[in-house]
């Protein structure tokens, strides 16, 4: 598996506190059979270019150093688009020097020209992977059909499959629909893993969806090559019905 979207990077953040929580959190994930983890510490784009990436970097190096051969680690940025039209298309910005750039909005104020930012990243040539978009405010599947037209790569949190939550449903709506390209654990140094997801989808019947969105559109983002069509995952009908409900309202 290649987990994109973690906040393992130790001190920098509201993410893991310490080397040693990271370390923790690295040896399950190896268990898992994460083989790439990329730190993608917070950054707003309006302070893109003075991103502190050469402290970083020594932060990683020091981290990767005291661990085993594997998981791999990768540095990112989760930028929040706060200011409209910022170049992101510098390198230290993306994921691990990918053309990749995890991106998210904040959580109760979707900007109304949210597919237009994105529309005009993925004209400058960055790949705008979306975060989590179950997490913001009122956000509906209509949205993310949209944002998906204007070039985002939707990446939906492994916590959230099964959730009993409005943003639960949200993202089984999400997968219903074939909506979701990738699946990252967004560790803050706790117990969230993208080993959960994979176990999750493959205990519904859904293997190759597994692989699709635990390690094979991920590797391809990194490696700079367009993800894959993911198949629509139908759960069991009774469920499949409330989620189509409490998204749609009554249509069918």
């Amino acid at each position: 598996m290649i987990d994109i979207h973690s906040h393992l990077l130790p001190g920098v953040d509201d993410g893991s506190p310490s080397v040693e929580a990271s370390l923790l959190v690295l040896e399950r994930f190896a268990a898992d059979g994460v083989e790439v983890v990329v730190c993608t510490p917070h950054l707003n784009a309006s302070e893109a270019e003075e991103a502190p990436y050469d402290r970083h970097v020594e932060i990683l190096e020091s981290l990767q150093a005291r661990m085993p051969a594997t998981p791999r680690l990768g540095l990112g940025w989760e930028i929040m688009l706060d200011e409209p039209g910022v170049d992101l298309r510098a390198r230290h910005l993306a994921l691990a020097g990918s053309t990749a750039v995890l991106v998210e909005f904040p959580r109760r104020g979707v900007p109304a020209s949210a597919d237009r930012e994105l529309s005009r990243l993925r004209s400058s040539g960055v790949v705008p992977v979306l975060a989590h978009p179950e997490r913001y405010w009122g956000c509906t599947i209509d949205q993310v059909r949209l944002w998906k037209r204007a070039g985002a790569v939707i990446q939906v949190d492994a916590i959230m499959l099964g959730h009993p939550s409005p943003m639960g449903t949200l993202a089984a709506a999400m997968l219903a629909e074939g909506l979701v390209d990738c699946i990252a654990s967004d560790n803050h140094g706790d117990a969230r893993t993208l080993g959960y997801a994979r176990r999750w989808l493959e205990d519904r019947g859904a293997p190759e969806q597994a692989r699709l969105l635990t390690h094979t559109n991920a590797a391809r983002l990194l490696a700079d090559e367009p993800t894959l069509p993911v198949a629509p995952i139908r759960q069991a009908g009774g469920m499949l019905s409330r989620v189509k409900r409490a998204i749609f309202g009554g249509r069918g």
